[in-house]
C-alpha cells in the first residue's frame, strides 16, 4: 500500500540522502541492536509481523533505531500509515488523522497507524486529544521519544500504551553499522579503505549514536587520501590493518580483499578532521541529566575526587548550566560535608559566586577545584540529620514551650522569670541550664560525626563541660 513511506519516494531521495538516511535498515532482520525488545520472540516483533501491533511508545538515546522501527513497520503493515509532526503538527492535523482514520475503520476496516516523533514537544493539549482515539483503537499510536516518557507524556496517554525502552548501542552494534556502511550499494560501496584504528575512532566518538557514526564515516571518507600522501604514521596504521586481513583471523573485517590499494584511505586522522569532538549523550532535563548529576554527588561523597571530575566534565562538555552544577556543590557543602570541615562551604559559595560572575568556559576551573575539595574533605551529615529530626518534631510532636528563663524580657510579667545565667560571665565560658524546651534531652537531633573539626570540637565541648562540672 502506497503511504509517506514508498519505495518510489525513497528510490527519487536516495541518490542525493546522505548515508545515514541511505543506511536505514529496511526490514526487521537489518535492524541492529535492541535484542531484548525487538529481537526473535518478543512481543513486539510478534505484534510486527502479524500486523497486530498496539499503541506503544519507544523511548530511548538519539541514533538508537526508535524511528527505523517506525518506517520499518510502515513498509510491511497493511495498516494506512500516517506520521503528524510533534512540532509543526497542531491540535487541528490531529483532530484531522483522527476522523480519516474514523473513516478508515467504519468504511474500509482499515487499520490507521500514527507515528509521532519526538512526541515529547506536543503539548499537553495535543496529548490530551489522542488519549479517546488511542483508547478506542480508532488508530494505533506509535510515539517515539528521546525523554523519559513517565516524565514528558501525559501519564493518561501512557496507561494506554506500553512503553519501549531501547538502549543505547554497543561498540560491537556501531562497529557492524559502520562495516556495512563501508561495503554496500547503497552506501560506500567499498569505494574506501577503513582501518580498524579509524573504525575505532568512529565506534568512541559515536556514543552509541548509530545516526552520528555514519555521518561520522560519509564525513571522513570526504577527506580520505590516497596511500601515497598518507603520512608515516597513517602508513603504519593501514600496514597493521592489513596484516591482520593477510593473515586470516580478519577476513571479514574492515577491509574487503577485492577493493584496489590505490583507492582512498579512511584513516584515524581523517575521522578526527571529520568529528573532532565526541558525541556523549547528554539531556539537559532528561535521564542522562539526573543520572550523570546523581554519579556526581555520589562520587563526591564518596570522597573520589577522580570520578568527581569525570563526571563534571561530562556536564561541562553536555552543555549544563554551569550555575546549576555549582547550586548542587553548594548543597552538598553542608549536606555531607558540614562541619567536619566549614571551609568547605565557604569555597562552594565562593565557586557559586566565580561562575555567575565568569561563566563558561573559565568556570570550569572553579568548579573543578570546588568539586575536588568537596572530594577530598572529611564528611559528615549530622548537620542534614539534625535538622530532618527536628523537623519531624516540630511538625508531628506537642506543641513545647519556651524556658521561661530564655524568654524575652521585654514584657510585662518578665521579672517573674526564672533567672538566666550569661555563659560569659563564667570562666569556661559554659554554664549548665536547660535550653530546650520540656520533654527533649540532649542528644535529641544532633550527633557528632567522627570526622574532621565536628568531632575535635564536639570532644572539647564536652571536655570543658566536664572540666566545668568537676569545679
Amino acid at each position: 500500500m502506497d503511504h509517506l513511506f514508498t519505495s518510489q519516494e525513497q528510490d527519487a531521495l536516495s541518490s542525493v540522502a546522505p548515508l545515514a538516511v541511505r543506511m536505514r535498515p529496511q526490514t526487521l532482520e537489518e535492524l541492529v541492536g535492541q535484542l531484548e525488545v525487538i529481537g526473535e520472540g518478543t512481543w513486539l516483533r510478534s505484534a510486527i509481523e502479524a500486523d497486530t501491533l498496539s499503541s506503544i511508545i519507544l523511548f530511548g538515546p538519539a541514533g538508537t533505531g526508535k524511528t527505523t522501527l517506525a518506517r520499518i513497520i510502515a513498509r510491511i503493515t497493511k495498516a494506512h500509515f500516517t506520521e503528524v509532526s510533534a512540532i509543526s503538527g497542531g491540535v487541528s492535523d490531529l483532530r484531522r488523522v483522527i476522523d480519516e482514520a474514523n473513516k478508515r475503520l467504519t468504511l474500509q476496516n482499515l487499520r490507521t497507524i500514527l507515528f509521532v516523533d519526538e512526541i515529547h514537544r506536543f503539548s499537553r493539549s495535543q496529548q490530551d486529544a489522542l488519549l479517546h482515539a488511542v483508547e478506542d483503537r480508532i488508530l494505533v499510536l506509535i510515539g517515539a521519544t528521546t525523554e523519559n516518557p513517565f516524565f514528558e507524556v501525559n501519564s493518561a496517554l501512557i496507561s494506554r500504551s506500553r512503553v519501549i525502552e531501547f538502549k543505547a548501542l554497543t561498540n560491537a552494534d556501531i562497529e557492524q553499522i559502520v562495516l556495512r556502511a563501508l561495503r554496500e550499494e547503497r552506501g560506500l560501496a567499498n569505494a574506501y579503505r577503513l582501518s580498524d584504528a579509524a573504525i575505532a575512532a568512529i565506534v568512541v566518538l559515536s556514543g552509541g549514536d548509530a545516526r552520528m557514526a555514519l555521518t561520522t564515516l560519509e564525513l571522513a571518507a570526504e577527506v580520505a587520501r590516497a596511500p601515497q600522501d598518507l603520512t608515516a604514521e597513517e602508513q603504519a596504521e593501514l600496514a597493521a590493518g592489513d596484516a591482520a586481513v593477510d593473515g586470516g583471523d580478519k577476513g571479514d573485517g574492515p577491509f574487503v580483499r577485492s577493493v584496489p590499494l590505490v583507492t582512498p584511505v579512511i584513516t584515524t586522522l581523517a575521522v578526527l578532521e571529520a568529528s573532532p569532538r565526541r558525541a556523549l549523550p547528554y539531556d539537559k532535563k532528561g535521564d542522562t541529566h539526573y543520572d550523570v548529576i546523581s554519579a556526581f554527588i555520589k562520587s563526591m561523597r564518596g570522597s573520589d575526587p577522580d570520578a568527581a571530575v569525570y563526571w563534571l566534565a561530562r556536564m561541562v562538555e553536555g552543555g549544563e548550566d554551569p550555575k546549576f552544577i555549582a547550586r548542587r556543590i553548594l548543597i552538598f557543602a553542608s549536606e555531607d560535608v558540614g562541619n567536619a570541615d566549614p571551609q568547605a562551604l565557604l569555597v562552594a559559595h565562593a565557586a557559586f559566586k566565580a561562575t555567575e560572575t565568569i561563566g563558561y568556559p573559565e568556570c570550569k576551573l572553579n568548579l573543578s577545584q570546588a568539586a575536588i575539595y568537596m572530594a577530598l574533605a572529611p564528611k559528615s551529615n549530622s548537620a542534614t540529620n539534625a535538622i530532618g529530626k527536628a523537623l519531624k518534631e516540630v511538625r508531628n510532636g506537642p506543641l513545647r514551650q519556651v524556658p521561661n528563663h530564655l524568654r524575652d524580657r521585654h514584657r510585662p510579667g518578665a521579672e517573674e522569670y526564672e533567672e538566666y545565667s550569661y555563659p560569659h560571665l563564667d570562666p569556661s565560658g559554659w554554664v549548665d541550664q536547660q535550653y530546650l524546651p520540656d520533654g527533649l534531652s540532649h542528644g535529641a537531633f544532633f550527633q557528632p560525626g567522627e570526622r574532621g573539626w565536628e568531632a575535635y570540637r564536639s570532644e572539647a565541648v564536652k571536655r570543658d563541660r566536664e572540666s566545668s562540672n568537676r569545679e
